[in-house]
């Protein structure tokens, strides 16, 4: 598995994906979806597909996969590795949604919810199975939501292909088992190899499970939140527990923007402008760097609107 499309940008989101074997495109195919990463609060969350021909169900069942959270790092990487290793019939493909993706969609003014990103990322990845020539007959799929009306959408989206959308079917049905594998398999080397873009020193990656209810996970967040500009891309700043973290730890200051009137704004909210913290009483060189540090602040926010 060949991370460095991602890796060579994190901020973004990625697509990584196996060659489509040959006899995918000429037999009737069942393909699996399920993902990894769901709820820590960091690193990405991970979506998979895997997929073969319906005549080597059984073959895949004796590969012996199962749900991935009931294998140890050791099984699962083991288990990709056959996955990967019979890519005569076995093909995968995933989506790396990026902590900053899933947190900028979240907090985009038109609402974006996990379980919308999570259907349509699903949806993406059969689009990509067909696009790509996969000879598709059924489609089983972990829900995210009520089953029935997840199951009601997808048969809607793809008319001819038998869907079954269950709770727990990464451990009813070995061809989720595979996806669910191979996701986790990912997101694992991911966060793992995780690159910081930021100018953070040395970071320690300790960081726990990565779920907001680890004490290792808490501490970690803590060291790393930065008063004034809050925490690196890593993090999903979403997640309520980042956003009582920089509440709580950060400082308070207001954007001016156009419908502000400056200082006098940030007055009435009882806080300060962004800019105060940058003097321009001195003259010449205080007075450039007051610009410069606004151009920097008005580009920051740019680059946030545009990714929305």
């Amino acid at each position: 598995m060949d991370l460095s499309p991602f890796e060579s940008d994190n901020s973004v989101s990625c697509r990584l994906a196996s060659e489509i074997p040959d006899v995918c495109r000429t037999e009737d195919c069942c393909l699996g979806i399920d993902e990894a990463g769901r709820g820590p609060v960091l690193g990405p969350m991970v979506y998979g597909i895997c997929f073969c021909p319906v005549s080597k169900k059984q073959e895949l069942k004796d590969s012996k996969v199962a749900d991935s959270k009931t294998l140890n790092e050791v099984e699962r990487e083991n288990l990709f590795q056959k996955i990967d290793e019979s890519k005569s019939y076995i093909g995968w493909a995933l989506q790396i949604l990026s902590p900053n993706t899933i947190s900028t969609s979240m907090l985009q003014r038109t609402k974006y919810n996990l379980n919308a990103i999570s259907h349509d990322t699903a949806i993406d990845l059969v689009q990509y199975a067909l696009d790509s020539g996969v000879q598709l007959k059924e489609v089983f799929v972990d829900t995210v939501g009520p089953a029935d009306k997840y199951e009601d959408k997808l048969s809607k989206r793809f008319p001819g292909i038998d869907v079954t959308v269950r709770p727990k079917a990464d451990s009813l049905f070995p061809i989720v088992s595979a996806a669910s594998i191979c996701a986790k398999v990912a997101r694992d080397r991911v966060v793992k190899g995780w690159s910081f873009s930021e100018d953070m020193g040395d970071v320690e990656a300790d960081y726990g499970s990565g779920y907001p209810s680890d004490p290792k996970t808490k501490a970690w967040m803590l060291k790393y939140l930065d008063p004034v500009f809050g925490y690196p891309q890593f993090v999903r700043f979403s997640w309520s527990t980042a956003q009582t973290l920089m509440d709580s730890k950060g400082v308070t200051v207001h954007w001016d923007d156009d419908d502000e009137d400056g200082e006098k704004g940030a007055q009435r909210q009882n806080n300060k402008s962004m800019l105060a913290y940058f003097s321009a009483s001195a003259g010449g060189k205080d007075q450039k760097s007051t610009h410069q540090t606004h151009r920097f602040f008005t580009e920051r926010r740019l680059k946030s609107l545009e990714a929305l």
